[in-house]
């Protein structure tokens, strides 16, 4: 079944019997694309963990509307808060991809860094925004992660507010293994540096602030392929 994205429907079994409509491009996608018709059966999510059925009333093209059948609030996969700040790539496909992947897996907030080596300083936001939305609804995942604007290294980890707080690097120096320190229930940021790794400043000042220096395994990883990876690791090991 496909999944319908509702931000207007806010409430749980209140909603049961009230009627809404879909936003334009969702109408569009269900009526034009998918054929579905007054009778049908959908479901949908408001991206805050809830889910709900629902029968299409008028099927129309621009302004689809449906009848609240059930709700429910679906639990996560995980029981840590996983929070991934990451230097976008000179690639942007790459760092769409990350966060397409990252989406999927199951992750809860997103901060685009800019570090001293960043070569991209500028992202659009809104196109991550409509990427997440679409591995949300493609993944079947009921929560739509938060993204935050570009947001400068040092301003980061100087108001970064997670109990278990990591930083990813590729310095040689002691480190330890990512795998080692999930604690399942806790909140968790894991820094992701850019393509020409974080300067020795940004990782004295995060090491000031209580931020953990690890290793994502022997491998000298893309940004990218790090950032899905910590993301991965955080999800397996907070069950």
């Amino acid at each position: 079944m496909y999944l319908f994205y509702t931000p207007q429907i806010v409430g749980t079994a209140d909603e049961i019997g009230k009627t809404y409509s879909l936003d334009e491009e969702e109408s569009g996608h269900c009526v034009r694309v998918l054929r579905y018709t007054r009778g049908d059966e959908i479901l949908l999510t408001n991206g805050q963990g809830m889910t709900y059925t629902a029968v299409i009333t008028n099927p129309h093209p621009k302004h689809c509307e449906f009848e609240v059948r059930t709700a429910e609030k679906q639990s996560k996969h995980h029981s840590n808060y996983i929070h991934i700040a990451i230097a976008p790539t000179k690639n942007v496909e790459r760092i769409e991809w990350f966060v397409e992947k990252c989406t999927e897996i199951g992750v809860d907030e997103i901060t685009p860094l800019l570090c001293r080596f960043s070569e991209r300083k500028q992202l659009r936001i809104d196109r991550l925004q409509k990427i997440i939305l679409s591995a949300a609804k493609q993944s079947l995942t009921p929560y739509l992660p938060k993204l935050n604007e570009m947001t400068d290294c040092t301003e980061f980890i100087r108001r970064t507010e997670e109990e278990t707080r990591f930083i990813a690097h590729c310095y040689k120096e002691d480190k330890r293994d990512l795998r080692n320190e999930i604690k399942p229930g806790k909140s968790v940021v894991v820094m992701i540096g850019p393509e020409g790794d974080f300067s020795e400043q940004e990782i004295a000042e995060a090491l000031q602030h209580h931020f953990v220096p690890v290793s994502l395994g022997e491998s000298r990883l893309r940004t990218e392929t790090a950032g899905i990876v910590a993301c991965h690791i955080c999800n397996l090991f907070s069950e």
